[in-house]
């Protein structure tokens, strides 16, 4: 059933700082910047199940911690909360690189990832299928040849994540797929392995809504992004053309509140959120 979540990618400013791998220690987890957060990851399943939402996705750079006991309190969070963790966004890594060496230490950095998914329980994890531009030949998309690399590690990593009990997905995001032919082209070759997050926002232009309509009704989940042409101002038109379309392609997944704007984040998502619910099944 169509129900609601939420990214922490829509709590950046909140949660305070991203993390990345020491230099010196790739096991130490250091922040980007200094900066004040207002409730930690830890406290996020509480806080969105008293919103009445109940599914949850993690951007990987809002980890603090890798390390089993971290996993095992964020489980219990969850559990405490009844939220349901449906993704790991692991938003790095290009398994298209050009160079093998890059390609393949990208590729491991990601499976990694595929493990922690497993270990926090989640149930899939958002996989990057390339941020390598492609120009057309003119031929079948399916025989271009970084189509074809980004199809043959998605499945080996889908593989993996079958190992770790996590549904590898992808999304129409970065240089690869910001077209809907491309990205369908590396799902019919990857057969019914690799998933789909349909972002709203990932399209712009005048054939933004064709676009969004070609993918839906491949997508496990939405990213629900809204457009703001005007500071803290949904264009709510377009906003709600996307849920219909996402309606008409017959979703049945979890759409997951995406802000990236300024003001509130809190107050934002829950205007989301109402904009939202009617396409799901809360009242």
């Amino acid at each position: 059933m169509p129900r609601l979540s939420v990214s922490t990618w829509s709590l950046h400013r909140a949660l305070g700082p991203m993390y990345h791998p020491s230099k010196s220690d790739p096991d130490r987890l250091i922040p980007h910047a200094e900066m004040p957060a207002e409730i930690s990851l830890l406290d996020v399943p509480a806080r969105i199940s008293s919103m009445d939402i109940r599914t949850l996705e993690i951007c990987h750079f809002h980890f603090p911690r890798l390390d089993a006991g971290y996993y095992a309190d964020l489980r219990s969070a969850l559990e405490e909360a009844d939220v349901s963790l449906f993704s790991i966004l692991i938003d790095a890594g290009d398994i298209t690189r050009p160079d093998s060496a890059q390609r393949e230490a990208d590729m491991a950095w990601i499976r990694s990832w595929l493990e922690i998914a497993g270990a926090c329980g989640a149930a899939h994890a958002r996989v990057i299928a390339g941020d390598t531009a492609i120009t057309s030949n003119g031929g079948d998309l399916r025989d271009h040849e970084t189509i074809r690399l980004s199809a043959q590690n998605l499945r080996a990593l889908a593989e993996v994540g079958r190992d770790c009990g996590v549904r590898v997905i992808t999304e129409n995001f970065r240089a690869l797929t910001t077209q809907p032919a491309p990205l369908l082209a590396i799902l019919e070759l990857c057969e019914d392995e690799v998933g789909l997050c349909a972002d709203f926002g990932n399209y712009k232009g005048s054939g933004k809504y064709d676009d969004l309509a070609a993918i839906l009704p491949r997508a496990d989940s939405v990213h629900a992004k809204a457009y703001y042409p005007e500071p803290g101002k949904i264009d709510q038109r377009d906003f709600r053309h996307c849920l219909d379309l996402s309606r008409t392609a017959g979703f049945d997944g979890p759409y997951s509140l995406i802000f990236d704007d300024v003001g509130i984040e809190w107050d934002n998502l829950v205007e989301l959120r109402e904009a939202v619910k009617p396409y799901t099944g809360a009242s």
